[in-house]
């Protein structure tokens, strides 16, 4: 049975280096997920992908059905997922191309579906956050990223902004007097949904460019796809890596 899955954010809507892939649908309680489930293997271990934004890339991050998404992964026997996603440096370490493997995250979002406990069979139930990263996980891309040679920062609070807009250099600013060290719109609700159905969950974060007002000048997508067309490689190859060693 598959345990791992691989989520691609934006710059990874499809993973190429899977061997023999299908396609698998699932129908959720939640409705239809971002894609068709791509189900094949990776140094010989079977690895089930899943383009967070559709693919083609279609989906803005404040439209993604997460619930259906993480359900389904879990309804396909998945324990273990890492989620890919492009995002902006907010402080100095996270430049550029950069990658990263965040602990913590703060959630800026709102009128998402966010939570697969609505209350509907008469309970209240809560669930512990305080670690929103598995630490296994997170420690295994730590060290897949060494024996790559790539160089990672290994830790980072995530700011989770509504989307699709970019945020004002003043958003900026007061995230940073948050905490914040990287800026993304698909973190959450996505981490505790996996959270409340006990599946293990980590972030590979790929810096897509400067947070507003981080630089001169207004932001960029030819900016932004120059950086990720970098920065998605060395994903990838990081991801080889953790695979091979999972």
């Amino acid at each position: 049975m598959t345990t791992l899955a691989i989520i691609g954010g934006t710059g990874l809507s499809q993973l190429t280096a899977l061997k023999n892939p299908r396609r698998e649908a699932v129908n959720t309680p939640y409705g239809n997920p971002s894609a068709e489930f791509v189900i094949g293997t990776i140094q010989n271990k079977e690895v089930i992908f899943l383009a967070r934004h559709g693919n083609p890339h279609a989906i803005p991050p404040h439209k993604i059905n997460y619930r259906a998404n993480i359900w389904a992964l879990q309804h396909l026997g998945v324990t273990d997922i890492i989620a890919v996603a492009a995002v902006g440096g907010i402080t100095s370490e996270m430049t550029p191309a950069s990658l990263a493997i965040p602990d913590q995250i703060i959630d800026y979002t709102y009128s998402r579906e966010h939570t697969f406990f609505d209350g509907a069979d008469g309970n209240v139930t809560h669930i512990d956050f305080t670690y929103p990263y598995c630490q296994k996980l997170r420690a295994g891309l730590i060290t897949a990223a060494a024996s790559a040679n790539l160089h990672v920062s290994p830790i980072g609070t995530y700011g989770c902004t509504q989307g699709p807009r970019l945020e004002t250099a003043a958003e900026i600013a007061r995230m940073e007097r948050d905490g914040c060290d990287l800026v993304g719109m698909t973190g959450m609700p996505e981490a505790s949904l996996a959270k409340e159905l006990g599946l293990n969950y980590a972030a590979l974060a790929v810096m897509a460019n400067w947070g507003a007002g981080k630089t001169a000048g207004e932001i960029t997508m030819a900016e932004i796809e120059e950086n990720l067309h970098h920065g998605m490689a060395n994903a990838a190859t990081l991801l080889q890596a953790f695979v091979a060693a999972y």
